[in-house]
This record gives structure tokens, sequence and C-alpha cells, in this order.
């Protein structure tokens, strides 16, 4: 008992160490640096950085574009995993079937990218066998899929890396609450299929897995990776965003990168804490009160 005890401190330590530790000082120092207290440009402590990224309607259009294109791409990413669980049921038995949803979760989201950018692009594979068949007349009349206005390419990168983690995490949850044998006594008793759907399989799985849905939009939004291949400089991600600000030559941009980087952390942990059971219950007892 005292040795578990041991190691559960043990790893509290280190969790302390090379997690909380370093975020906190991240934290601290791009906070002090958009605030003027750091940095070369050091005059004092100043608000205009922060006056500045607030008034950028660029930063709030890449954030809102941030937040689309995630929501969209797991969105859509759920909707084919719970279509491949609840209808390819048996299919899963198959080691084949099993072992090609492994598949894309091998690759890192640079190669899927540029998997993306190579097959769906003006000049990818599509485009060029399209060409060949005859369905074009010219290569340049290959629709906009990469690098286009709407992010295209960078939701179908996103839903390729996340739907076959959805589709195996979802796939757990069936099984091990046995959706299948209540959709069927429910059915037995009167209930038709899409109520049984409705009711009890999707209201399940969705209980279960709203909090993984939740940080994988985290996760798609904070992406740089695939919107630095497959995104245009308008409209613009926003991690790129912060990214190119702290790069470029003008030492006055980088406060502003900082800025842009504290307000991005601020909305994501609202968002944790909209969606947080123990918020959603603090408040129905406000309410209630």
């Amino acid at each position: 008992m005292r040795k578990a005890n041991s190691l559960t401190k043990f790893l509290r330590l280190i969790y302390v160490l090379l997690i909380v530790v370093p975020t906190f000082a991240g934290f601290t120092y791009a906070l002090l640096h958009s605030l003027g207290l750091t940095g070369l440009l050091t005059d004092g402590l100043t608000l205009k950085y922060w006056s500045e990224a607030l008034r950028d309607f660029y930063m709030w259009k890449s954030i809102g574009f941030s937040f689309l294109i995630a929501v969209i791409s797991v969105f859509l990413s759920f909707c084919i995993a719970l279509f491949l669980v609840l209808k390819l049921t048996d299919d899963f038995q198959k080691k084949w079937f099993h072992r090609l949803l492994f598949l894309p979760l091998c690759f890192p989201a640079t190669v899927m990218a540029f998997y993306v950018m190579q097959t769906f692009s003006k000049s990818g594979f599509l485009s060029r066998l399209s060409f060949q068949f005859g369905w074009i007349d010219h290569i340049e009349s290959f629709p906009e899929l990469t690098n286009d206005a709407y992010g295209i390419g960078i939701m179908l990168t996103s839903v390729l890396l996340v739907f076959p983690f959805f589709t195996l995490f979802l796939k757990n949850i069936f099984d091990a609450e046995r959706l299948q044998d209540y959709g069927l006594i429910a059915q037995s008793l009167g209930a038709k299929p899409r109520h049984a759907f409705w009711k009890i399989s999707l209201a399940l799985l969705w209980q279960k897995s709203k909090s993984t849905v939740v940080l994988y939009i985290i996760f798609v939004m904070g992406s740089y990776e695939v919107p630095l291949l497959l995104g245009r400089q308008n409209p613009q991600m926003i991690t790129p965003r912060i990214v190119d600000k702290a790069q470029r030559f003008n030492l006055h941009d980088i406060p502003q990168a900082y800025v842009m980087a504290l307000i991005y952390l601020f909305l994501v942990l609202l968002l944790i804490s909209l969606m947080s059971t123990r918020f959603v219950q603090f408040f129905k007892k406000k309410t209630h009160a």
C-alpha cells in the first residue's frame, strides 16, 4: 500500500514538473510579453497590444473560421464513425476491416496533408485522372479542393485523421454497453428502429463520447501543419496566424502574437468549462435555486 502511494506521489511530481510548471511558465511569459513587461521592446506596463489585438478583425475571423472548420470536421467524422459502427457491425469481426481502420492512424498530420494535396489539388492525381477520362477539358477546370477559401482540404484531412479513432472509440462503447441488445429489446417491445436509434443508441453513444468530441474540436482548432499546407492567407486558421505574427521581422507584432495566443487559450478554457458536466450541474442548481 505504501509503495502504491509512493508511486502515485512520484507520478504526480513528474506530471507537475513536466506539464504544469512549463505550461504555467509559458503562460506567465506570454502574459508579461503581452503587457509590455518583457521582450526587446519593453517600455513598461501597457495595454496597447491588447487593444490592437482585440480590434483586429482578422484575428476574430481566424478564430471563427478555425472553430467552424473544427466543428464541421468533427461532426462529419462522428457521423461516419456512427454509420460504420451501427451499419457495419458484423464487418468489425473481419481482420482486414479492423486493420483498415488502424491504417490512417499510423500517418502523422503532415503526411496526411501531403496525401490530400497530391490527390485532390488541381495538379493532383484525381484532376489528371479526370482529364485523361475526358471529364474535364483542362486540368485547371478541376474544383479547387486545396488552398481554397472554404477550407475543404483542411476539413478533408481532419476527417481522414479523426474518423478512424472515433470509429474504434464508439465501437468499444457500443460493445461495452451492449447497445445492440438494447435496440433489439426495444424493437421487440414495439419501438420502431429509428426510435431505438435516437432514444437508445445515439443517446448513450453521445453521452459517453461528448467530452472526447469537445477535445477533438479543440485539437482540430489548434492544428498547425494541416492548415499551413492546405490553407491560405485569408481566411487563415488561428494557429498559423499566431505563428506568422510571432515570426515576422516587425518586433511590434510579437506582443500581439502573444495576446492572440492568450485570447485563444481563454476561449478554449471557456469552451471546456461550458461543456463540463460539473459546470452544467452547477448552472442547473443555481437556476432552480
